[in-house]
């Protein structure tokens, strides 16, 4: 198992902006509104010859009413629940706070080695006023400036020498990126699967504001789940904050192997989700599209056939995509979710031996010939796979810029009956023999 240090302390502390300094991109969203890290952020981090994973968790506000806050407090929670080291941030401009005073406590209780970090100490009179904080009782304090780095190195010496030894790293694991518009069930998804509540759920659209990492390992399975923010119109992207979550999503399906995009049964493939798919199949990544919320459906108005039927016909020509229809609130086929998917990243890198591919050619291109060119016979020579992390073929021919879209199309289709391809984009590119 890995080592997991996290980053907890009151909203606007600098937690976010220390976390970014320690995987070294900007992956959580730093703002100076409060509260801004609506869940917790995984990152890998790598110092003095050993890995973690760091976590950014959401503000710790104690005895709230609001919904979101009182979620923060619990996802802070099992982050320290989760974590070999704990770094506990404050700020020295405000002082201690009741809040740090409540958060020391919870923190004294835990019996995990804490680490206090005092913020924005980046001058003389701050490194002062910063000596309040051993008052605290926490014996490893470092006074820093998360936003210069200053102390930062001192603080990540102390923290590193806490973890244990690194582990052999395995061989890559799929990665699945859960898609789709806001308020559609993918962070109840996340959980349903992980069995833990990881993911800030309410019923206020676009709570998910970031993306979240987490690591599947039941039932003979072992993948990576990438739960992102949903992905909203760009008309309907007012805040910076909007934004961010949308080329975070964005990111998301381009680091995954597999998208499963999430879309409502009750208003059926919109177009926004359309796009959402169409960038899938652009990135070529394989694809899952799961019809959620089906236990809303009056079943006598709208069948599953009627809906596949309907979404086959908006995603055509690529039709060969696995739909399923699930409830994530009754756990209805969430974990067949899973296992199609898991097949569709088997599809993915999939690897066809050339002789057996030409063999293939040679039965496809005697049942249906290519279209001739100015009278001219126009014929495939050969065939190979590219090596790419996707199906990619290229076709050696006479005439490769004359070769028709509706042949390239007959070939794809002959290459997915022989082969199974389902739910991934294949490329296919003709040459000059």
């Amino acid at each position: 198992m890995s080592n997991i240090v996290a980053i907890v302390g009151r909203p606007n502390v600098g937690k976010s902006t220390l976390f970014n300094r320690l995987i070294g991109e900007r992956r959580a969203i730093v703002d100076n509104v409060s509260g801004v890290t609506r869940d917790r952020i995984y990152g890998p981090s790598h110092w003095n010859g050993k890995t973690f994973t760091a976590v950014d968790t959401g503000g710790f506000v104690h005895g709230s009413d609001d919904v979101f806050e009182a979620a923060i407090r619990r996802q802070v929670e099992i982050a320290i629940a989760e974590a070999n080291v704990i770094i506990f941030m404050t700020d020295v401009a405000t002082g201690i706070t009741d809040l740090d005073e409540e958060v020391a406590k919870l923190l004294r209780k835990s019996k995990k080695p804490v680490l206090l970090a005092v913020n924005k100490v980046d001058n003389g009179a701050r490194q002062l006023q910063a000596n309040e904080f051993w008052s605290l009782g926490f014996d490893q304090t470092f006074f820093l400036s998360s936003a210069t780095g200053s102390g930062t190195g001192e603080l990540l010496d102390a923290a590193v020498e806490l973890l244990e030894d690194d582990e052999k790293i395995e061989e890559r694991i799929p990665r699945l990126s859960i898609v789709g518009q806001p308020n559609v069930g993918k962070s109840s998804l996340t959980n349903a699967l992980l069995g833990v509540e990881r993911n800030i759920v309410t019923d206020i659209s676009g709570t998910t504001r970031d993306s979240i990492h987490a690591t599947y390992d039941k039932f003979g399975m072992n993948f990576i789940m990438v739960d992102t923010a949903g992905i909203r119109k760009k008309g309907k992207v007012h805040e910076d904050l909007e934004f961010y979550s949308v080329m975070r999503a964005i990111r998301a399906i381009e680091d995954a192997d597999i998208s499963l995009l999430m879309i409502s049964a009750e208003t059926g493939i919109e177009m926004q989700d359309l796009n959402i798919f169409n960038l899938i199949k652009q990135r070529h990544k394989g694809v899952v599209i799961l019809v959620n919320k089906w236990d809303l459906v009056p079943k006598e108005t709208n069948t599953a056939r009627d809906i596949e039927e309907a979404i086959k016909r908006k995603i055509a020509p690529y039709n060969d995509v696995p739909i399923l229809f699930t409830s994530v609130k009754d756990q209805q086929r969430i974990f067949k979710a899973a296992e199609v998917a898991m097949h569709v990243y088997e599809n993915k890198m999939r690897r066809i031996r050339t002789s057996e591919l030409n063999d293939w050619l040679k039965e496809t291109t005697d049942l249906f010939k290519p279209p001739s060119y100015r009278g001219k016979f126009n014929s495939i020579k050969y065939t190979t796979q590219l090596p790419l992390p996707y199906p990619a073929f290229v076709f050696f021919c006479n005439h490769p810029n004359e070769m028709k879209e509706s042949y390239r199309n007959y070939l794809e289709n002959k290459l997915r009956e022989k082969f199974d391809f389902k739910g991934v984009p294949i490329s296919i590119y003709f040459r000059d023999k």
